[in-house]
């Protein structure tokens, strides 16, 4: 090529770069930095079922959110998630969320158990770290004035109250069948809590408890719950326990034809999962229960059940409440604007999250605690789950006493 006389190499070549430039923007414009979130879920020891359906739901809420173009008010930066194995115990959650902290995340989702929530979230509070709970129920977590712990599921006092108010309504409108309860329970701090609270507030609604049995976590039979519950004969049996020993529980009970009037479960972690319901439908009929769901009615809740179950996964509450969870989390980091620990937990403190599909009301957080959020009553009707209370969630009516 032939340079005119008139104009300079120099500017030549400057103006070729600047031609370079502008056909060739993504070279001036870096990607945003990534930004780190814990995912902390115990995928391995007793608790590892639950621990991956919080993975799965959290992983979905991560994808959508990088789909859709990454948090916008950073720039459209990348959500990347860091995961640890709390390995069922709260040791290994302590030990993980050192971990997290020392890789730089912004905040930590999860926990499942609430031995786990209680420490993983202590050991983040040293570091003012932003914990959010997916699950933990013990109504501790929220009560030791931690102002980096957040939980946007109800804990086991309200859940409690709710299922007691629902179950006399129950019992009432089919002409109070049910006087008298059995319950069992896991015998650490989840199930003993709700146990406890079981036998102040029962007694108050008309209902004698004719014993309390415990049994530990995990356990390899049920046998002599059975039998000390056919021995007793309750209307209701009353079970707060985790997916391996309810699943036992009720198909000991079955086997040994042990059939009271109702098994109405409170947190219970078979009662409300389909894997329950699919392998053991006989077992799983018509047994209630109170506890986290997804909003039924909700068109996006119906999508994302229908996702899950296209690919083969298990739909369980754990999905919708962490995927719930993590969206609560990059909202907050959106209104702080970056990952400033001290500033998300500020914007989760004031937050009004709306983008969840839980049948909850407005989110408002006081000590840590949702006050929108709330339980549902479910059924297992007819090899599905359903939402029998309240009503304006409801896609079914309960049948009770349970059919012979």
């Amino acid at each position: 090529m032939i340079t005119p006389p008139h104009i300079s190499r120099r500017a030549l070549l400057g103006a070729g770069a600047a031609t370079v430039a502008l056909g060739s923007p993504a070279i001036l414009r870096a990607e945003p930095a990534s930004v780190k979130l814990g995912i902390l879920q115990p995928v391995t020891g007793a608790l590892a079922q639950d621990g991956e359906l919080g993975r799965h739901g959290a992983q979905l809420a991560i994808d959508e959110i990088n789909a859709a173009g990454g948090l916008q008010a950073l720039g459209g930066a990348k959500i990347e998630m860091v995961f640890g194995d709390a390995r069922s115990n709260p040791e290994a959650a302590t030990q993980e969320v050192e971990r997290l902290q020392g890789e730089g995340v912004a905040a930590i989702v999860g926990g499942f158990a609430s031995p786990i929530c209680l420490a993983a979230s202590q050991a983040a509070a040293r570091y003012n770290l932003p914990y959010i709970v997916d699950v933990g129920v013990s109504d501790q977590i929220v009560k030791r004035g931690l102002t980096n712990t957040f939980r946007f599921a109800p804990g086991f006092g309200m859940v409690t109250s709710v299922a007691l108010d629902n179950l006399v309504k129950l019992n009432d409108a089919a002409g109070k069948p049910a006087k008298t309860v059995v319950l069992v329970h896991e015998d650490g701090l989840f199930g003993s809590g709700l146990a406890k609270l079981m036998q102040t507030e029962l007694p108050k609604r008309g209902f004698e408890i004719l014993e309390t049995i415990a049994h530990p976590t995990p356990a390899r039979d049920m046998s002599n719950v059975a039998l000390r519950i056919r021995s007793l004969n309750p209307d209701l049996v009353i079970p707060s326990s985790y997916y391996g020993e309810f699943v036992l529980l009720a198909r000991t009970m079955l086997q040994q034809h042990i059939r009271p009037k109702g098994i109405y479960c409170v947190l219970n972690g078979a009662a409300s999962n389909y894997r329950f319901v699919r392998e053991f439908p006989e077992a799983a009929a018509a047994v209630m229960d109170c506890n986290h769901w997804a909003d039924p009615r909700n068109p996006k809740a119906q999508a994302l059940k229908k996702q899950v179950q296209d690919a083969g996964k298990l739909w369980a509450y754990n999905v919708p409440l962490n995927y719930s969870c993590v969206k609560l989390v990059a909202d907050a980091i959106s209104h702080a604007g970056g990952a400033d620990r001290g500033k998300i937990v500020d914007a989760l403190a004031a937050s009004t999250f709306k983008d969840h599909i839980m049948p909850y009301g407005p989110t408002r957080f006081v000590n840590g605690q949702n006050q929108g959020a709330a339980p549902v009553n479910l059924q297992v009707q007819d090899g599905d789950i359903k939402v029998i209370f309240p009503t304006e969630f409801a896609d079914a009516k309960p049948v009770f006493p349970r059919p012979a």
